[in-house]
């Protein structure tokens, strides 16, 4: 085969794999809607029409965050100074609830004529291509709280490096219109194993050990969420109750939820939304997820 017949079959190849190829998929406007999910691969933001949240004020037990939160929200979405906010800590306390509501509330009660306010949630395993999303973002007018759910890394994983750099290092800089939220079950992202590791086998252990822990230092807040008690756990329990006007007995209500807590071997929003959800099919109500 001579080079102008080995050209024109290396031509053909890449047609037949160019026509097999997906079809690159339009990034939604982000004036088309409130919330979106970013796809790394292709660079292409999808526009989310209903986005799961529960209302703010069902959030029990976490005051704290919630008000520390709500004020560094507001002041972003006014074009003040925020920080990046690390909610983290013990599961199904409303870490992810909380920044949906957060943004929700906020978003509703911006004046006519402000900026708007976006989410746009990034996938753990998207986060190196955090730095591509915010130049997407960088020079719109709305204003984005970019949101990744349950972040955390493991051992040989350096994609970390990339979110201490999006968030505060870098020429360029995290852009004024976006501020970066997550969550964790951890408070240094990483596990306990991991940085004693680090600090056995290497050169300058205090050195490696910095290195990991300065990650969660680019978030100016920390939100620390703990095991609820079972005077908050109720609270909760009463709360969606009442919301959706399930309409039983505060005692049958309050046993059956020790009851299911009992069970499930924790208190926590989550088991209280499980009970509800649980109540509500045996009394044949409906109830909104």
């Amino acid at each position: 085969m001579n080079d102008s017949d080995m050209l024109a079959l290396l031509r053909r190849i890449a047609d037949t794999l160019e026509q097999m190829a997906p079809p690159a998929r339009p990034s939604a406007d982000p004036q088309s809607g409130d919330a979106f999910v970013w796809h790394a691969e292709g660079e292409w933001l999808e526009a989310i029409p209903v986005v799961s949240r529960v209302d703010l004020a069902l959030l029990q037990g976490i005051d704290r965050a919630r008000d520390i939160l709500l004020d560094n929200t507001r002041r972003f979405a006014d074009g003040l100074p925020a920080n990046n906010a690390l909610l983290w800590g013990a599961r199904g306390m409303g870490k992810s609830s909380l920044v949906k509501a957060a943004h929700a509330a906020v978003a509703a009660a911006l004046p006519k004529g402000a900026p708007a306010l976006k989410l746009i949630e990034i996938h753990r395993e998207d986060i190196e291509s955090l730095p591509e999303l915010m130049r997407l973002v960088r020079d719109r007018p709305e204003r984005f709280i970019l949101f990744c759910d349950d972040l955390s890394f493991d051992a040989g994983d350096a994609s970390y490096k990339s979110l201490k750099a999006a968030l505060e290092g870098g020429v360029e800089g995290r852009p004024d219109n976006v501020v970066f939220y997550a969550t964790s079950n951890r408070r240094h992202l990483m596990p306990r194993d991991m940085m004693e590791n680090e600090r056995s086998t290497a050169i300058n252990p205090s050195e490696a050990v910095e290195e990991k822990v300065s990650l969660s230092d680019r978030f100016g807040l920390w939100l620390g969420f703990h095991n609820a008690s079972q005077e908050q756990y109720l609270d909760m329990v009463r709360s969606y109750a009442s919301h959706h006007k399930l309409g039983i007995e505060d005692d049958e209500l309050i046993r059956g939820a020790l009851e299911w807590a009992m069970t499930r071997g924790a208190r926590s929003g989550r088991v209280a939304w499980q009970f509800i959800q649980d109540l509500a099919g045996r009394l044949g109500k409906r109830i909104d997820s």
